[in-house]
């Protein structure tokens, strides 16, 4: 277990404690209850969508007699028959439930089937007839540079004049970088159950990172007001950002189709149909050039991120805005300009995805950092730490200060001597010299990434705290669980505050009836608003307990704490349960409803001022990879990382988090790759031909350390996010394949596309052909 650094404060009980995750046996005994592990009433029904077979066009004619006279089939849904609006866009009013004309993209839903099983709604799905008349599809980003379709306005923002600086520049370099997407390949798919109710009242049990925003979506497609609709969420099997507002879609589908037959009805997509129905990581180019000196310190940065963000706006404008915010990671860039295109193709629309556009904005400036430290012949590393933000030169490209700027080059320095860096480049270099076909690499690369929402609404969180008379604690607040382990943090919060043992916490499910108004489960965000949310209900009822307990005794309110699951003052004292029972009768109230919002952030998007995150959180990370320049084939070999958890409220969850994060955005970066045909079909749509890692491509030397020092920022117990940042920690993985590919032609600069497929590596290589 890694060791904290410095945990400032007064000794805790719950916090800052290893404790399991509140459903670690139940996962490991497989009796988590997910959607579909939910009991079906008599009479549930099944919903299967009917896709279209053309990523563009225009639905002349819909024929679904046949669908309707398949066996079992008893209710066919098209976009004329849902009840209230046939809009499931979160932002812009831009996406059908069902298509009306248009046809978007391929496999976009043109109608359901509801039918007695499962199998035979599938079956029925593939009779319906369809003419639509197509045209030719815009898939790529260079489709929708030709074409000029966006889903919002370009946006840039920046600082001086870096193109005049560039132009002045001792050296200059310019290049295009193409990031790639990526599928959330959740273990758990798509899955929504609902269940009508009295009247127009309807409950959804859906797998989402986001009830308050389903229960808005629900309750526009089914025209009643959101009071009507009750949306709850246990746990999901895994979210990473394609729960957020994709989820909405398939929590409609089941609530019209329940609306319509009256009786309960359950989507599950199939795996292939998720992943022809469901958005992606946002795929990029960055177009950059940069003007540095001698020692490669960067004078002028510009920067154009081309975003394909699919056929709708979705969540695309934080996302890219996101990408936007992260573009200078931790680096000081005196003039800067970034811009940004948000494109629209006949693609899926594409949403949120862990790092929310921070990993696609990051690893474009690390990419520069590499090719600068190339053309002057200086160490990656070296070029690394001569530009990072330092005093006095502290403020990002938006103008924010970085606060605790020194936490970054302290863990690079820590990182390069505990991952032994200097002397493993050395036996590198060494063994590319004797070895004519395997070539190595290493790379040391930084992480530096806002926390909060950048729509500052967003950043508010509830909770609902009830003490009962027994002394048990029931516990609900806004925040869902996806496998992260937030229930379990939040409840040691409340545990904390309260005086007792984790056990007395009664975790429940995430419900819209209980607390309303929600943000999502996203941006890192969720122990920073939900726990202190509860920590604020739980601290308004102990207030409570302690006068009255000072009443009874006597004694200042001030002079009784909680600890020992006893309430104490002086030489009195009663257990937390006895005590909750003499409140009870004494008509002292013990349920709070909590309320969180973010203090000091602002962001004015026109001007592009303000001060948009929280605090930041660090990492750095140290990865070696043997590649075969004859296949293409890579190897890790070995990875260090060092992250910064603040004062961890549960070391080991966190270190679940940021060893996860590496591997998922190493799988970004090396094996998942997105292939579209010309005709805009998502040809990687399963398994077979769509490759994450798995337990072999871990590296075989994998150590993970957490920066536990105390947040300086007033956050929950002084911890840190880190649902999000350790991802770009992977960005090391693809720095050190480039360096791999650099030992084969030290001259020029290689061409390395994101995803680092076999292909893409020996493409990179031959692109150094002429570099002689």
């Amino acid at each position: 277990m890694p060791q904290s650094d410095v945990l400032e404060g007064a000794p805790t009980a719950a916090v800052h404690k290893p404790l399991p995750h509140d459903s670690a046996r139940l996962h490991v005994q497989g009796s988590a209850n997910y959607v579909d592990d939910i009991r079906e009433p008599e009479g549930t029904l099944h919903v299967a969508i009917g896709m279209a077979d053309v990523a563009a066009g225009e639905l002349k004619t819909l024929d679904l007699s046949a669908v309707k006279a398949a066996p079992g089939v008893v209710a066919v849904i098209a976009a004329a028959d849902v009840p209230g609006k046939n809009d499931i866009a979160p932002v812009f009013a831009d996406e059908p439930l069902l298509v009306e004309r248009e046809v978007m993209f391929h496999g976009q839903a043109v109608f359901a089937v509801v039918a007695r099983t499962r199998d035979e709604a599938r079956r029925a799905a593939r009779l319906g007839k369809m003419e639509i008349e197509a045209r030719p599809p815009s898939v790529t980003i260079a489709d929708a540079l030709k074409t000029g379709a966006r889903v919002q306005d370009d946006y840039a923002f920046g600082r001086g004049d870096a193109k005049a600086t560039i132009a002045a520049a001792p050296h200059r370099l310019e290049g295009q970088f193409v990031i790639g997407g990526q599928e959330h390949f959740y273990l758990e798919g798509q899955a929504s159950f609902a269940i009508p109710g009295e009247v127009d009242e309807m409950t959804v049990y859906a797998s989402s990172q986001d009830p308050t925003e389903t229960q808005h979506i629900v309750a526009r497609v089914l025209g009643v007001p959101d009071a009507f609709v009750t949306v709850e969420t246990r746990r999901m099997g895994g979210g990473f950002g394609g729960k957020e507002s994709q989820a909405c879609t398939w929590a409609a589908m089941a609530a019209v189709a329940a609306k319509l037959t009256g009786r309960p009805c359950k989507v599950r997509l199939d795996r292939d149909d998720d992943f022809a129905l469901t958005g992606k990581r946002h795929d990029f180019r960055a177009d950059w050039r940069v003007g540095y000196d001698d020692h490669g310190v960067v004078a002028g940065y510009d920067v154009m991120l081309n975003a394909r963000c699919g056929c709708s706006a979705d969540l695309s404008p934080g996302v890219v805005d996101r990408a936007m915010f992260h573009a200078g990671n931790g680096y000081w860039l005196p003039d800067v300009a970034i811009g940004t295109r948000r494109l629209k193709t006949n693609t899926v629309s594409n949403t949120a995805f862990r790092g929310f556009g921070g990993p696609q904005g990051m690893i474009a400036i690390e990419r520069v950092m590499d090719a600068i430290a190339r053309e002057r012949g200086i160490d990656p590393l070296d070029v690394c730490k001569a530009n990072l933000l330092r005093a006095g030169l502290d403020r990002t490209p938006y103008g924010q200060a970085a606060e605790d700027f020194e936490t970054q080059p302290a863990m690079i320095e820590e990182l390069e001597r505990t991952s032994d860096y200097r002397a493993r480049r050395a036996r590198i270099a060494a063994f590319n010299a004797t070895s004519p076909y395997i070539k190595r690499g290493i790379a040391l690369t930084p992480v530096m990434f806002g926390i909060s929402f950048t729509l500052i609404p967003m950043n508010q969180a509830g909770a609902l705290v009830h003490v009962y008379s027994d002394g048990s604690i029931h516990l609900n607040h806004g925040g869902t669980e996806m496998g992260q382990g937030l229930f379990t943090k939040v409840a040691q919060i409340v545990a904390e505050e309260f005086g007792v043992p984790i056990h007395f916490v009664r975790i429940t499910a995430t419900n819209t009836a209980k607390v309303a108004n929600a943000s999502p489960t996203a941006a890192s965000s969720g122990t920073d608003l939900n726990g202190m949310a509860a920590k604020i209900a739980a601290g308004e009822i102990k207030g409570r307990m302690a006068a009255y307990a000072a009443e009874l005794w006597g004694v200042p309110t001030e002079t009784v704490e909680f600890r020992d699951a006893c309430a104490v003052s002086g030489n009195h004292s009663m257990e937390f349960s006895a005590l909750a029972k003499a409140c009870r009768h004494a008509r002292v109230q013990l349920s709070h409803a909590g309320h969180y919002k973010t203090p000091e952030i602002h962001w004015d998007r026109a001007k592009a001022t303000g001060r948009p995150f929280y605090y930041f959180a660090y990492g750095a990370a140290c990865s070696e990879v043997a590649i075969d320049t004859l296949t293409g084939e890579m190897r890790v070999l070995r990875a260090d990382l060092l992250h910064d958890v603040g004062a961890s409220i549960n070391p080991a969850l966190d270190i679940g988090q940021v060893e996860g994060g590496f591997i998922q955005g190493m799988g970004w970066l090396t094996t998942e790759e997105l292939v579209h045909d010309s005709k805009g079909r998502l040809t990687t749509h399963a398994p077979a031909t769509y490759k994450i890692p798995v337990a072999s491509d871990v590296p075989p030397v994998f150590n993970t350390k957490l920066h536990t020092r105390a947040n300086p920022t007033p956050s929950i117990y002084r911890s840190k996010a880190v649902g999000e940042p350790p991802l770009m920690l992977a960005i090391s993985v693809y720095s050190a394949i480039l360096d791999a590919v650099h030992a084969t032609n030290p001259r020029g600069h290689p061409r390395l596309e994101a995803p680092c497929t076999p292909e893409s590596i020996l493409n990179a290589i031959a692109s150094l052909d002429g570099a002689r």
